[in-house]
């Protein structure tokens, strides 16, 4: 059989989540005359709807997932490969899909965003969660169960413990407090009320995220696996998902921090070596009383401070890390710590003509005093954006600035229906220990926290509808010295914004 016939395009883009698509858009735009390449894993794609510029750095998008003809028909010369890469041949230019198909580029942007960190590979008791079919298969799994164990402490974590009702919650954090990723234990004690109380709010009418991979229904039975490559969950991607359990209760929750998950026993090996398990705790402060359980449950799980308990299935939350295994064979990638590929202040790696934006890559430029990177679907979209620039600036032999959103790390979401804003160092990352920390808390109502430095902002955590964020963005990006200011910066009689607009 002669070698299929190869697609040449001047680019092409790997992945189909936010990074990829917002770089493939952006060069279709620029350059209607050109085939652009895209070459997805996913049947679906994640386009960003309703982008709204908040602020200087903050913004806010629908992540809208859709079927990729329905980004061919919006930019006809985008052409979608439907398979995942096989083997990248930098020296040749090339790259050799799942399928069997070859693809000649002149610049590539890799965009293939990252895999989650599964406890315990091969497990079929641990779930992970990073993509709509795994969070359809978690929502299946969870209408049977009584009890279930959640293990990590970022985003998805959070939501997550949440968001279910009718099941009792173990959830096992390594951190003293939760959401150590997004908060200090101040914030997390500000948000812990929310998890004992009965859900009464209406959630906040939300717009962001339509889920959808209806009319491809998996097969249920397989657990979503590690390898099985869809896009990142964007923000509010358990909207549309029932995540109720067995039970007529709205939250039950018990945290276990400083610890993690040492081994899991399945039922029988548990019985063989007759392990003890203890039953839920009914307070949690209490953990005394936590009693020997006679129920017997599918899976159990024994964590480093000794405790063992039973559930119906483990959700596994810990992290990703980035998706580079299918093009290091060969190629003189460097990686970053984190295991990333090195990006430099234009998305360069280190490879000739090959870019790299969103979950995959690690930012290696000297970044500015108050931005660093997280793996979050706002700077997925930001980098993507970017690289598209660069990778037109660089085709045409034009020099490019820096691009503003890399000036100040801003960043909005929602946590137990709160508005959380985090702005700069929100947590003193990096930060000597001469800083101080300034904070305004009204219980149940608003939290805000503001990292200063020789008398400059450097960082803050607004947590509820403080409208501060504006003000104090400004305040971060011109450095302006406020030690006159003392306590009266967050001093609720006195109207900072009329000071610092």
């Amino acid at each position: 059989m002669a070698a299929p016939v190869p697609v040449r395009g001047r680019f092409v883009v790997v992945g189909g989540g936010i990074a990829g698509v917002t770089c493939a858009e952006r060069l279709a735009t620029e350059f209607p005359s050109e085939d652009i390449v895209l070459v997805t894993a996913s049947p679906v794609i994640k386009a960003v709807t309703n982008f709204r510029q908040v602020s200087k750095t903050l913004e806010e998008f629908d992540v809208e997932e859709q079927p990729s003809t329905m980004l061919e028909k919006r930019y006809p010369n985008i052409k979608v490969i439907e398979s995942g890469v096989k083997e990248l041949k930098s020296q040749e230019h090339k790259i050799f899909t799942e399928d069997g198909k070859q693809c000649i580029y002149e610049k590539l942007c890799l965009c293939a965003g990252a895999k989650p960190k599964l406890i315990f590979e091969e497990n079929p008791y641990v779930l992970g969660i990073r993509d709509t079919d795994s969070a359809q298969v978690f929502q299946n799994h969870l209408a049977k169960a009584k009890r279930i164990a959640v293990v990590g402490n970022g985003g998805i974590a959070l939501e997550l413990v949440y968001e279910i009702e009718g099941c009792e919650v173990i959830w096992a954090i390594k951190d003293k407090a939760i959401g150590n990723t997004f908060f200090d234990a101040g914030a997390a004690e500000f948000l812990i009320p929310k998890l004992t109380a009965e859900k009464l709010e209406t959630a906040i009418a939300c717009k962001r995220t339509k889920y959808t991979t209806d009319g491809n229904e998996k097969e249920e039975g397989s657990v979503a696996a590690a390898d099985k490559l869809g896009s990142a969950l964007g923000p509010d991607w358990h909207e549309g998902l029932h995540l109720k359990g067995t039970k007529e209760f709205s939250h039950k929750v018990h945290i276990e921090t400083l610890c993690e998950i040492k081994k899991i026993y399945l039922q029988q090996e548990f019985k063989q070596l007759q392990k003890t398990s203890l039953s839920f705790p009914k307070d949690n402060s209490d953990n005394q009383n936590a009693h020997l359980e006679e129920e017997l449950w599918p899976v159990y799980m024994e964590l480093t401070n000794g405790k063992i308990y039973g559930c119906d299935f483990i959700v596994s939350a810990t992290g990703v890390v980035p998706n580079v295994k299918p093009f290091l064979d060969g190629n003189n990638f460097a990686l970053g710590e984190d295991g990333g590929l090195k990006v430099d202040k234009h998305m360069h790696s280190s490879v000739a003509d090959i870019y790299a934006a969103g979950d995959i890559c690690t930012a290696s430029w000297e970044p500015s005093p108050v931005w660093q990177q997280m793996r979050l679907w706002t700077q997925a979209r930001q980098m993507g954006w970017y690289a598209a620039k660069c990778m037109v600036a660089d085709s045409l032999g034009e020099s490019i600035d820096m691009d503003f959103s890399f000036e100040l790390f801003a960043h909005v979401t929602k946590f137990f229906n709160y508005k959380v804003v985090l702005l700069g160092k929100y947590n003193a990352q990096g930060l000597d220990l001469d800083c101080e920390l300034m904070l305004r808390c009204t219980k149940g109502q608003e939290y805000i926290k503001v990292v200063m430095q020789n008398g400059r902002m450097m960082g803050a955590v607004l947590i509820g509808e403080t409208d501060l964020e504006e003000t104090f963005e400004n305040l971060i990006l011109n450095q302006m010295d406020l030690s006159a200011y003392g306590e009266d910066l967050l001093n609720p009689n006195v109207d900072i914004e009329d000071y610092f607009d």
